[in-house]
């Protein structure tokens, strides 16, 4: 790539300069820096808490870090099947992948995993079925972790990760993300 518009940019810029210097005090270009004054003010911004959120190829798993906190969160599309709370053999091995995480990068307490579905069905139904995955997921964890405490909610519909529906039309693509277990542990420092 040609690096002629930098080059030309720099040569503008000292020829500027340089017919600055030549020009001098009473060609205006410069002024005199004790008589250079400007009020400051003060600058006020919120800072929100940026969280990165790392996604896998397949869309199936993401993590993200706020502070020491580490969610690593899995579509239940990857781990059960459709309205079920039993766990597929490919599931099971890719949360013993995750407890090998957990074991090397934790700082020890309290391991949470939460459990989460779309907005289709009942408050009622999706409470049940989201608690019973978060369990599915514990036994697994629990099997490979020793000297962890585990603590299992199920959130249901009420904390959708993206808008279950857009415009008044349902998004497919949130609703599968916001099918989702979370496992949520310490990392250390």
């Amino acid at each position: 790539m040609s690096r002629f518009p930098e080059r030309l940019a720099v040569l503008a810029v000292t020829v500027a300069l340089t017919a600055g210097a030549v020009a001098g005090p009473a060609g205006g270009a410069w002024a005199d820096p004790v008589d250079v004054t400007a009020d400051v003010e003060d600058v006020i911004a919120t800072v929100e808490d940026v969280i990165a959120e790392v996604e896998s190829l397949d869309g199936a798993e993401s993590e993200s870090k706020q502070g020491e906190q580490v969610t690593v969160a899995l579509t239940s599309d990857v781990l059960f099947a459709l309205d079920k709370a039993v766990l597929t053999a490919r599931a099971k091995a890719r949360l013993r992948q995750i407890a090998g995480r957990i074991q090397a990068e934790s700082a020890g307490g309290v391991v949470r995993i939460e459990g989460h579905t779309d907005d289709q069905g009942s408050d009622a139904y999706n409470n049940v079925l989201s608690l019973k995955r978060a369990q599915a997921v514990r036994q697994v964890l629990q099997g490979t972790l020793s000297g962890v405490t585990f603590q299992v909610r199920g959130f249901g519909k009420s904390r959708p990760k993206l808008p279950n529906l857009v415009d008044g039309r349902p998004v497919e693509e949130n609703r599968a993300k916001n099918r989702r277990v979370e496992i949520v542990f310490t990392a250390k420092q």
